[in-house]
């Protein structure tokens, strides 16, 4: 019964750790040189803005969601037109989900770690490329 009850408290505390972390990084958005600033529109007309870190992969732009909060993700998918601003300034873009052996080629190009993995919850990912309008 002891280990029963240290295992439940270990993952009790594994889930506040995964929570503390996803909400320390909705609440600051840190930005630098290789993040954007995507802005989706939702089914009210509202925009919504959220730093996301930029993938290149053979010169072309990509997204990923790594983390449970997933509202801007999809707002994208619902509704694909895009801003992208970078570097101050700001553009439109069209959001194309990608799969298969695209999605395959981003993640080799940019692997998740493990520590992120672990502090994410494992959560699945997705991308998205962003294709100038």
């Amino acid at each position: 019964m002891r280990i029963v009850t240290v295992l439940v408290s270990l993952l009790i505390a594994y889930v506040g750790v995964v929570v503390a972390f996803e909400s320390l990084i909705g609440i600051a958005q840190p930005e630098s040189e290789s993040t954007i600033v995507l802005t989706t529109v939702d089914a009210d007309d509202a925009q919504h803005k959220r730093v996301l870190s930029l993938l290149i992969v053979d010169e072309k732009k990509y997204v990923s969601v790594n983390h449970w909060p997933r509202a801007w993700w999809r707002r994208t998918i619902e509704n694909p037109d895009v801003l992208v601003t970078q570097e101050g300034e700001t553009k439109p873009h069209r959001a194309i989900q990608v799969s298969g052996e695209e999605f395959n080629a981003v993640q080799r190009a940019h692997p998740r770690s493990p520590l992120m993995m672990f502090l994410t919850g494992f959560s699945p990912r997705r991308i998205v490329r962003l294709d100038p309008v």
